[in-house]
């Protein structure tokens, strides 16, 4: 059996939202625009994404074959999106400066 080796990328991130208490979009960008090219489906994914995760206590979520990462801090959500095969210690790099950072 032929193993699928996955060519290297530095695209590492598809996409980064920050929701508020109530799954209301405050920022987004999606850097891959064939992943949800339109803000109908931008905004789907999303409320997906909150209800799935915004009552439990994890950092990591798999939707639509997708590894997330999020952290909450008061009324805010913090989301950072990668592919399934991503490592998620170098997603969570990502939401951290993020976080730290605002």
């Amino acid at each position: 059996m032929e193993s699928m080796a996955l060519e290297p990328s530095l695209y590492t991130v598809k996409a980064i939202f920050i929701l508020d208490s109530d799954g209301n979009r405050l920022l987004s960008k999606y850097y891959d625009t064939e992943l949800y090219p339109s803000m109908k489906e931008q905004k789907n994914f999303e409320r997906n994404v909150f209800n799935k995760t915004s009552k439990t206590d994890s950092e990591i979520a798999f939707l639509e074959g997708l590894t997330i990462v999020y952290k909450s801090s008061i009324d805010i959500f913090f989301y950072v999106v990668g592919s399934a095969q991503e490592n998620e210690l170098m997603l969570m790099a990502v939401l951290n400066c993020l976080f730290d950072s605002l």
